[in-house]
């Protein structure tokens, strides 16, 4: 499945790249459409989490109230989704797609020559040999240095990586003596942090209009800072992978988390004029 959805976004990628030259551009105009499609995706999960706060009020007032009716008790439950026009698992999707487009975008940046280029194997087969046989260790990332070893002399295999005086193919952790390879990862952890700050601040407006004993709040709030620390690992994770992996996969996140800032201004504050209305 991975590999279908980077061979999708690659031909993408590559069209994209075929008009710009410059991989930094591509991706960042690559993000832009992908974010456009994933909108309706994202405008209903905002919505969802708008109603979250809402719907945790009713399952607390009807779980203490059919505690020991188990059968009425669900059967509650799925009424107040009903009315609510929620189902349960109702974020687990978007949360399935967030993943195999993360995990698809790592197997594209990691293998340009592959997914982006589609270059014959045969022929990274034949460069992977020949680099392996001159390095001195091992190669992490085979494609990404047949490209910087081999793109000068056989067009086939040549990228533009250079971003900003930045190169793309470069992978932090191997690059510790350059302090310019932790700006993009740098500046992903920054919007990442923002992006948490504005959920929260959603979450504390939404819980503010409903009208809320102190045992509901207590627990809601529980869940809420449950909720946080998982969104804070997120990020921590990602920079992780980010470290590891070449700099195109942080330049993918950090702009994916820019428009994500912009979408949720934006959509909530069209969400709240539209229940205001």
């Amino acid at each position: 499945m991975f590999n279908f959805f980077a061979n999708l976004f690659g031909y993408v990628l590559n069209t994209i790249y075929g008009i710009v030259n410059n991989y930094g551009i591509a991706i960042i105009i690559f993000t832009i459409i992908l974010k456009i499609i994933m909108l309706p995706i994202s405008i209903k999960q905002q919505k969802t989490m708008k109603k979250s706060t809402k719907v945790q009020i009713k399952i607390k007032e009807i779980q203490e109230k059919y505690s020991n009716d188990p059968v009425r008790l669900n059967q509650e439950m799925m009424d107040v989704y009903k009315q609510e026009n929620m189902s349960p698992f109702s974020g687990c999707l978007s949360s399935i797609i967030q993943i195999v487009i993360i995990l698809s975008i790592f197997f594209l940046v990691s293998r340009p020559l592959t997914y982006m280029k589609h270059i014959d194997k045969e022929t990274i087969d034949k460069y992977s040999q020949e680099i392996s046989e001159n390095a001195s260790g091992a190669i992490r990332y085979a494609e990404i240095a047949i490209i910087k070893e081999k793109g000068k002399e056989d067009e086939k295999v040549q990228l533009n990586m250079d971003f900003l005086g930045l190169d793309l193919s470069d992978v932090p952790s191997q690059n510790f003596s350059n302090w310019k390879v932790f700006i993009i990862p740098g500046l992903y952890v920054i919007t990442s942090l923002i992006s948490t700050k504005i959920t929260t601040n959603m979450n504390n407006k939404a819980k503010e209009n409903q009208n809320i004993n102190e045992e509901t709040e207590k627990e809601i709030d529980a869940m809420e800072e449950m909720n946080k620390q998982m969104m804070l690992m997120m990020p921590i994770m990602s920079v992780s992978i980010a470290l590891i992996a070449p700099l195109g996969l942080a330049l993918y996140w950090f702009v994916s988390n820019l428009l994500m800032i912009g979408e949720r201004i934006f959509v909530n504050k069209y969400l709240k004029t539209e229940g205001e209305e």
